[in-house]
């Protein structure tokens, strides 16, 4: 019989007395249960009306249900060591999917646009559009170096989880808590698209732009970032935001990773105005919420360790003891 229980950041308290087959659930795992079954939630009651609803619940419900059954797979088949890595990257595969699935759940929490607002902060705080300046002055050269620059966002937080999961030959307190980081960011993020949505100067701004994305790879890598279902995601910037996140976590755990992605990180986060894709406030606003997640990662890995140490306290068998 399996059993549900959780070992430091994966947890190890058996709901029975049973000392058989163990199923693992770590912070991660329950944060995409969570989140994912909120999403199926609220299309079965508020959202039902809108188009797709039910088609989009069984999709949240399908990500949900995945570290549930991997991980239950992964304690009667511990050998099977293929089921370990994949429901330890099973929030992968969530963020990328879960994004395109936004659409009804948006329609649901709030189907009005923000980009007047957005525009409005910046005009406010910097007195300009950044993305209708830059069209002014950037070269088509640098458009392709920057737009190549901004794909790195589906690249670098995968290989700095790779990177810490191979040095440690599996899942480790450093894995585990730079995936604890994403996780929460990505939640975080996408609640954020939901309450705030925006299209982004790109379409809010048409009109004010002399002509396209000049370059040579820049038609191309633009027109790519325009198929995604899903086009309401501006505020905060995820791409700011997952670019921070993982120079934090390279700087503290891989220094190489770090020094390699720095430049092109910041010309990411460069990107996201050149391109057209964020307002300036979307990239001011990722810093808080960068701090936010980065300081609930830290609590959480912190508490688990001490509950940790506690119960491996308490758990010496009095036999054990050894008295004068």
């Amino acid at each position: 019989m399996s059993l549900l229980n959780a070992q430091g950041l994966r947890g190890s308290v058996p709901l029975n007395g049973s000392r058989e087959a163990q199923v693992r659930l770590g912070p991660v795992d329950l944060i995409i249960v969570i989140a994912c079954s909120l999403a199926a939630l609220v299309l079965l009651g508020p959202g039902r009306w809108t188009l797709g609803s039910l088609h989009h619940v069984w999709l949240f419900a399908s990500m949900a249900a995945g570290p549930l059954v991997l991980r239950t797979l992964e304690s009667r088949f511990p050998h099977q060591r293929w089921l370990t890595v994949l429901a330890d990257f099973w929030l992968l595969p969530v963020a990328v999917l879960t994004h395109g699935w936004l659409t009804p759940v948006v329609d649901t929490l709030n189907p009005f646009l923000r980009d007047a607002q957005l525009v409005a902060a910046d005009q406010r705080i910097f007195g300009f559009q950044a993305s209708v300046v830059l069209a002014n002055v950037i070269p088509g050269w640098l458009n392709d170096v920057l737009l190549i620059c901004y794909y790195g966002h589906f690249v670098w937080p995968l290989v700095l989880g790779i990177g810490l999961y191979r040095r440690a030959r599996g899942a480790s307190p450093e894995f585990d808590e730079y995936l604890l980081g994403l996780g929460l960011l990505f939640i975080l993020n996408y609640s954020a698209y939901s309450l705030v949505p925006a299209v982004g100067p790109r379409y809010f701004f048409i009109d004010a732009f002399e002509a396209p994305l000049q370059g040579t790879l820049t038609p191309w890598l633009d027109s790519m970032m325009r198929r995604p279902v899903f086009a309401r995601d501006c505020f905060p910037s995820g791409h700011t935001g997952t670019t921070l996140l993982v120079l934090f976590y390279a700087w503290r755990f891989s220094r190489k990773v770090f020094w390699v992605m720095l430049l092109p990180g910041l010309g990411l986060i460069f990107a996201t105005l050149a391109g057209r894709f964020h307002y300036a406030t979307d990239l001011l606003c990722a810093v808080p919420l960068v701090m936010v997640v980065v300081g609930m990662a830290t609590a959480l890995t912190r508490a688990a360790r001490h509950r940790e140490s506690e119960r491996a306290a308490r758990s010496v068998p009095v036999d054990a003891i050894l008295r004068p």
